[in-house]
């Protein structure tokens, strides 16, 4: 009796390790599959990325491969060093003209991504832009929280109001290039963006340079902007910042004496 109640605890418990495998088995597959999904499952949220080392592209919340399938896209993934400077232009105060001054100087074409307000306050400014060889992209009418838009019906308004008034101002259709206000956005806006024929653009390289009233230093942003360059960057400034306004002209001199030169987003798709 003894041996049998032996045999029937040595059989359970051989039961007992067999399962505790299994189910460690498969714990440790859906943690593998979970983290397979992890960069994707980010995509929902703020735009964000980890600079790691210097020369090189950053780790973004969504991978190039995995953005690739939206048409969306922070940086070409290349060796040869090349740039690509894009401006989100909210607004006006006075900093845009010398921008523009230096870009011509420097022969360099930029993507202007612009919200309505921009669009209807400053029209001269637009057609300077398109005049000297700039895009115009679409940063939507009114600069929401695009990832808390859920239907198609209210993404697409965002867009197609925008366009429209870039339109009327300049006689020629809106390039259907896209950046989401604040980089906020979610998987199914990248979706909808594709649906409409847009092409969304993140960014590789910005700073914090939008705050009126706490600009950085010089030194402060070439810091950055000179460290964290890299080839193929998509580098982001906003044009209402003073520092770029007073910087820009020497900044693309000295990424010209490093090796790069700048190309166009239309080059880039």
């Amino acid at each position: 009796m003894k041996h049998t109640f032996r045999y029937i605890t040595a059989a359970k418990i051989g039961l007992f390790l067999i399962a505790a495998y299994a189910l460690g088995h498969f714990a440790a597959m859906a943690v593998s599959h979970l983290d397979s999904r992890a960069v994707s499952a980010s995509a929902d949220g703020n735009w964000g990325l980890s600079f790691q080392q210097e020369g090189e592209p950053p780790v973004a919340n969504a991978s190039a491969g995995e953005l690739a399938e939206y048409d969306a896209f922070y940086a070409e993934m290349t060796d040869e060093k090349v740039l690509y400077m894009t401006f989100d232009a909210g607004y006006e105060n006075g900093n845009l003209p010398a921008i523009l001054d230096a870009l011509k100087k420097h022969n360099v074409s930029a993507a202007f991504f612009v919200v309505g307000n921009f669009l209807k306050d400053q029209p001269e400014l637009v057609k300077r832009m398109v005049a000297e060889g700039h895009i115009v992209g679409n940063h939507t009418y009114s600069h929401p929280d695009m990832s808390k838009i859920a239907t198609m019906e209210s993404f697409a308004k965002e867009l197609e109001d925008n366009a429209k008034l870039y339109e009327e101002i300049t006689g020629q259709p809106m390039v259907k290039f896209y950046r989401p206000p604040q980089g906020k956005y979610s998987e199914a806006n990248l979706r909808m963006a594709k649906e409409l024929g847009y092409k969304t653009f993140f960014w590789s390289l910005a700073y914090v340079d939008w705050y009126e009233d706490k600009q950085p230093s010089k030194e402060e942003a070439f810091k950055k902007l000179l460290g964290r360059i890299h080839p193929g960057a998509i580098v982001l400034l906003h044009s209402t910042s003073s520092t770029n306004a007073q910087i820009l002209d020497e900044l693309l001199t000295k990424w010209e004496k490093m090796g790069y030169t700048f190309k166009s987003l239309k080059d880039f798709v």
